[in-house]
């Protein structure tokens, strides 16, 4: 596939910049596959970029020459000055960076480093006295040893002896090698032409000059590195943390860290500890499951349903015109059964329950975090610090005065060019938002339209062909699966179109630097989620079924489709199903979609550009062979699991089993991350971070919200509070007639009563069931007077004793939840105190050294003056000497 050949190194100087960086004389590949150096075996390859070999046919050779001299002149500028350089004939060039490059760079972007270690002594873990059991929880000590603590500092050249140098060449890690190299190359110019300046690698890669640019992987993954020297921590990841085997083990977060950066390493921290979280919330919701599953046969409203006296005495109206016909009320007895399961007091102790864990959760991995910071030196990471992106760089061409500095600065718009901007852009947001209701309208208009067919068909006493499963599958459950699945499939289409016009809206505002850009990206992204995954289940939840009207009057959607009703107990099935498909669904399709499509491109692109009789591949064509890492990132992974914990947090009173299904996800999910990261794909350029970003703000509004969306669902979607009302007021005087409080009669109750003359012409059945004779009334889900009544067919007395019960139970427990919310967010300190010391103790150390730098300066430079004093006294001795 490849001409290995290897150029000899040549070092850029600023007084002798070649024209042509191509002269070099070339030297045979040494056939050491797993070597990270060059062939004098010092100079380490910090960074690579790959260009195609254009060996086209004699006709295209006037072409392909002048493409090369483009190439050679836009490589020539893209490779900074003080880099050293060694290029593959049209293929490859390593990068290396020398020494005081390093320096320079890292000065620049204020990277820590060591200036003494850690004196602090780490407090005992409380589990210490279990190490014994635990420790075959962690990865093995034997393989990944435990590094020395540093205090740290922002380094700088003119202090350079008071920084921990034990080795040059171990001094500056990998990952920041690779970070400082990426940053000259994302900076480094290609091209003028008038006021427009062009730099920067990614747009020759998005140009097609260069076909690819990563750092090294320093080991293959599954074998141990034959260099001598080498730590092979590329193996050590995937032996530990990426292996199936590994499954049951912590992550070895620091190694993860120092292997590919802050950022990878933030996120799988933040991933691996709300997975841990999760394992709280699953089992109390399994716990809620069980109990009612195992309560669902004792339940008095649910034996009422079924039984063929009561539930099969109440013939209930038809739920659409014309086409549909009644039908009886134990038709429905396995879904009430199963809605038993669901809609029980166990679920409103959880769902109080998720409102008070997602509060921890949030609190303690604010205090994890910190911890974090700390350790892996991003505490003062600012803002401010982070450069601009090249992007925004090469469109600077309008001048201001920076409101801070009062000096002049580019930027690449005006005020009034830059509020064009953003106004398009949320112009074009808020269209795409009002497309998706537009989709989610659609999907009720299939819902109202299908249901009349399977009512007509389901409700049909002689359809032989649904046995045995005829008892289970009801209208309102084969419409609400069939929508479900089709909501999913047009959210996934969705998906994929808005995910680019997203990117192109990001890209049209231009954020300055990186981190806003990613910002900006993510609250589109997620408000687009949002609607896009969560719109369906609040139409179930708070819409469906709400605003009906009774047989007699019912109400229409667009004057066509009668409105959805829901089931005699309530909605909370369908939302049940609802969140079982769609969740179930995207966790199956992602982990496809991540664990087979890098595996099947690295596989067609080994077997499309496989050598014939070559062994030997070096380390660098290897690493071409793997997937790149996509320009975002982990911006999808983290939108995945967002999106993940609004299911189980805003929508657990429908669904306790939810955190199960999402913690055994993440199980799969953080070690199928792994695997991906460190088997298909390049080694990823190092970024630094603090935390997780514009997640951290998505995630508590989120959990606001959860209280509010569990209160309602539990109040106006389950009949939790209609029963509680009935057995505490209408089951006994004055309204009931029973001597004690009792779950009796509620069916009954809460069904009123219609005469079947009072049905309009557009709504009167058409057919009816062999079984419907003399029969002159029927039953529907609603609290209104019955026909004859002064009132009739008006909302009773019980209804609006059910609506202010709703009403007080939502702010009672808004109320209760937010308060315990706010109590624990005051009492659980964001940073833990022991962190709090030991930032103190290095802030206090880098003031010492300092201090004691600029002493020596001031020293050093007072000594000429102070030796002058001196002679000028001896000389003046001197001169009285000889006087007297």
């Amino acid at each position: 596939m490849y001409n290995i050949m290897e150029e000899e190194e040549y070092e850029f100087e600023a007084a002798d910049l070649p024209d042509d960086p191509c002269f070099c004389p070339q030297a045979e590949f040494n056939n050491k596959p797993d070597s990270l150096f060059f062939n004098d075996g010092v100079r380490r390859i910090d960074f690579v970029l790959v260009y195609e070999d254009e060996d086209k046919k004699e006709f295209e050779k006037s072409v392909i020459k002048c493409t090369n001299s483009a190439r050679k002149r836009k490589k020539q500028h893209v490779i900074p000055r003080g880099l050293q350089v060694i290029d593959e004939k049209l293929m490859f060039v390593k990068i290396h960076m020398p020494w005081d490059v390093l320096c320079t760079y890292a000065e620049v972007l204020h990277i820590k480093l060591p200036i003494e270690p850690n004196d602090l002594s780490s407090r005992p873990s409380p589990w210490r006295f279990f190490s014994c059991i635990t420790k075959h929880f962690y990865p093995s000590e034997d393989l990944i040893t435990k590094e020395t603590e540093f205090f740290t500092a922002p380094f700088e050249k003119n202090r350079l002896e008071y920084f921990y140098v034990k080795d040059r060449d171990q001094f500056f890690t990998q990952s920041m090698r690779s970070r400082m190299a990426y940053y000259i190359l994302s900076r480094a110019p290609y091209e003028i032409r008038g006021k427009i300046k062009k730099f920067g690698i990614t747009k020759l890669l998005d140009g097609g000059v260069y076909k690819a640019a990563y750092p090294l992987h320093d080991s293959r993954f599954n074998v141990r590195s034959k260099e001598e020297g080498c730590p092979s921590e590329r193996l050590l990841l995937y032996e530990e943390w990426a292996h199936p085997k590994s499954f049951y083990k912590m992550q070895p977060l620091d190694l993860i860290r120092k292997y590919y950066g802050e950022k990878i390493g933030i996120y799988f921290a933040w991933l691996g500890f709300y997975t841990a979280m999760l394992a709280f919330a699953a089992i109390v919701g399994l716990g809620c499951f069980i109990y009612g599953f195992k309560t669902q046969d004792t339940s008095t409203w649910s034996k009422e349903v079924c039984h063929p006296e009561i539930g099969g005495a109440i013939v209930m109206c038809p739920q659409c015109d014309k086409d549909c016909t009644y039908w009886r009320l134990n038709s429905t007895c396995e879904t009430s059964k199963k809605l038993c399961i669901f809609d029980n007091f166990g679920t409103l102790v959880f769902a109080v329950f998720m409102s008070i864990w997602v509060t921890l959760f949030l609190e303690f991995w604010k205090r994890y975090q910190a911890e974090l910071e700390y350790e892996w030196d991003t505490v003062e990471f600012l803002e401010q610090e982070e450069q601009p992106r090249p992007e925004y760089e090469a469109k600077c061409i309008h001048e201001r005065i920076n409101p801070i500095t009062r000096v002049k600065e580019k930027v690449p718009f005006t005020a009034c060019g830059r509020c064009i901007r953003v106004s398009l852009g949320m112009g074009t947001v808020l269209f795409w938002l009002l497309l998706i209701l537009a989709s989610v309208v659609a999907i009720i208009v299939y819902r109202l339209a299908v249901f009349f067919s399977f009512s007509k068909k389901l409700r049909a006493q002689d359809l032989k062909e649904l046995e045995p499963f005829k008892e289970y599958v009801t209208p309102q459950m084969a419409t609400s699966v069939t929508a479900s699945i089709i909501s999913f499939v047009v959210i996934m289409i969705l998906n994929i179109l808005y995910e680019r016009v997203a990117i192109w809206i990001t890209d049209f505002e231009l954020p300055r630097t990186k981190t806003e850009y990613e910002n900006s990206l993510t609250l589109k992204m997620f408000l687009f989620q949002f609607v896009n995954y969560y719109s369906s289940c609040f139409y179930i939840a708070f819409a469906k079924g709400k605003v009906v009207g009774y047989p007699g009057q019912p109400v229409y959607l667009l004057g066509k489709y009668r409105n959805e009703e829901c089931d005699p107990g309530g909605c909370l099935i369908e939302l049940t199903t609802q969140l079982t498909v769609i969740m179930g669904g995207k966790a199956i399709w992602n982990n496809i979609q991540e664990v087979l499509m890098p595996w099947v491109k690295n596989l067609i692109f080994r077997y499309c550009t496989r050598v014939g009789s070559e062994k030997v591949i070096p380390r660098w064509e290897q690493d071409y062979q793997l997937q790149p890492i996509g320009k975002l990132g982990l911006f999808y992974e983290y939108l995945e699991m967002v999106i993940q914990f609004g299911f189980v947090t805003l929508f657990v009173a429908s669904f306790p089993l939810a955190p199960v299904l999402a913690l055994v996800n993440n199980l799969f999910e953080i070690r199928v991350d792994a695997w991906k990261i460190t088997t298909q794909f390049r080694r990823i350029v190092p970024e630094k971070a603090q935390d997780i970003g514009a997640w951290q703000p998505i995630l508590q509004g989120v959990a606001i919200l959860a209280v509010a969306t569990n209160a309602m669902i539990i109040a106006f979607t389950s009949d939790m509070i209609p029963r509680l009302v009935y057995y505490w007021s209408f089951s006994v005087y004055p309204y009931g007639d029973y001597s004690e409080n009792t779950m009796e009669g509620y069916i009954n109750s809460t069904l009123s009563i219609f005469n079947i003359e009072d049905f309009s012409n557009t709504s009167k059945p058409e057919k009816t069931p062999y079984w419907f004779n003399n029969i002159t009334t029927c039953r529907y889900r609603d609290f209104r007077y019955p026909p004859g009544h002064p009132k009739e067919y008006e909302y009773s007395i019980y209804y609006w004793h059910v609506i202010a019960a709703k009403l007080a139970f939502i702010i009672v427990v808004e109320h209760i939840v937010y308060l315990t919310k706010f109590i624990l967010s005051y009492i659980i300190p964001d940073v833990p105190d022991a962190v709090k010391e030991q930032i103190k103790r290095e802030k206090y150390l880098t003031q010492v050294i300092l201090h004691e730098t600029n002493l020596k300066l001031v020293t050093k430079h007072l000594k000429p003056v102070t030796d002058n004093v001196k002679l000028y006294q001896r000389n003046t001795a001197l001169e009285c000497n000889a006087i007297l």
